[in-house]
């Protein structure tokens, strides 16, 4: 199977994040096996989804990873030209959810498969997919923490999140957190009755704020746009009817941290606000829904050097969106951002990667393979 071929397959399956994902991890199980590897499955707490890691070449040496995840975002059928988990082509053009964010890439790397079988490595590229990465990374933790006991400490992970084929050396670290109060409800006309969790929660909001115009005074880094951390709240929701006194209203808020900055401690004073509720009489819930931490690799380090040298082009210092690559790089294993297609595209109707992208990752995917054989 060629690359399009893979990818008309991959997007075949809506591996919408937060569902199941039986079908696409077994199928690149199949694929990996007819080609005599052998990929093990490995569930998460979930019970329902697996991550997916196989070798290619001899485990017990230092070799490299490429990661990727198996999951796309929801896609509404009506805002689509075309079925979104049906591959569609017009010229250069391969229209489907997931095509560029990150489905394109798992084509490619398996369409490079037999010739890394061919080439008989002496260093291993190890596969590691994972699930639930759109819900902020949630699936490859677990797949990282076994990785003493499946293969010898990786010289660097390739993470193949849409960049243009373009290396990419940072990106910023992220932490979300849903805010729950409960109050007591009532009838509005007797407000001293009740305890009003909307009116609660914008206590909860204003720090937010706060602390969100605070940031915009720096710590500054020049190679993220912007140049400073950020905060922001994306939903709140809470009330019944305008004659009801709301018993409980949710916020939920995230943080984007600059390299060298804690993601979860630019929530602190948010979270220090919601807890003193408590003494009001409300109950109040502190859910921590997503982490990981920023990407920082400097362009001196070997891998870094090694995907200039394949892709001939110069890194890209920091991009603004978060990957997997953060958690490798906190487990001791240089990471990198390398993949086809255009961020851009992602998470939109009608997403859509070339078949010039998908060929060039493959040749760089191949290219890699080469550089193990020596």
């Amino acid at each position: 199977m060629n690359a399009t071929e893979i990818l008309e397959k991959l997007v075949s399956f809506p591996s919408v994040v937060g569902t199941p994902n039986g079908e696409i991890v077994g199928w690149i199980r199949h694929y990996l096996s007819a080609h005599d590897i052998d990929a093990a499955l490995y569930a998460g707490p979930e019970g329902d989804r697996c991550n997916l890691f196989a070798t290619i070449g001899p485990a017990n040496v230092p070799g490299y990873l490429v990661s990727g995840h198996m999951d796309v975002v929801q896609a509404e059928a009506s805002e689509w030209t075309s079925a979104p988990f049906r591959l569609r082509r017009n010229g250069e053009k391969l229209f489907g959810r997931g095509t560029t964010d990150m489905k394109g890439c798992l084509a490619a790397t398996l369409a490079a498969v037999p010739q890394l079988v061919k080439a008989r490595l002496k260093r291993p590229i190890h596969l590691a997919f994972s699930y639930d990465e759109e819900a902020g990374c949630r699936g490859v933790p677990h797949l990282i923490a076994r990785l003493p006991k499946l293969c010898a400490p990786p010289l660097g992970a390739i993470i193949g999140e849409p960049s243009n084929m373009r290396a990419v050396l940072a990106h910023k670290g992220k932490a979300a957190a849903r805010v729950t109060v409960r109050g007591r409800a009532g009838h509005s006309s007797r407000p001293d009755l009740g305890l009003n969790a909307v009116h609660a929660i914008a206590s909860v909001l204003n720090a937010a704020i706060e602390q969100a115009q605070k940031l915009t005074e720096g710590p500054f880094d020049a190679a993220f746009e912007p140049a400073y951390s950020s905060l922001q709240v994306g939903t709140i929701a809470g009330g019944k009817a305008i004659n009801i006194i709301p018993d409980l209203c949710a916020l939920e808020l995230e943080a984007r941290a600059i390299s060298g900055v804690r993601p979860n401690g630019l929530l602190a004073s948010v979270r220090e606000k919601a807890e003193a509720l408590r003494t009001a009489g409300f109950e109040v819930e502190w859910e921590d829904v997503s982490a990981y931490p920023a990407l920082a690799l400097s362009p001196k380090r070997p891998l870094a050097e090694l995907v200039e040298d394949l892709t001939g082009q110069t890194p890209i210092s920091a991009v603004s969106y978060g990957t997997e690559a953060g958690l490798y790089q906190a487990a001791g294993v240089d990471a990198i951002i390398c993949g086809p297609g255009d961020i851009d595209r992602a998470h939109k109707p009608d997403e859509f990667i070339l078949t010039s992208e998908l060929a060039a990752c493959q040749r760089f995917i191949e290219a890699l393979g080469d550089r193990c054989t020596t």
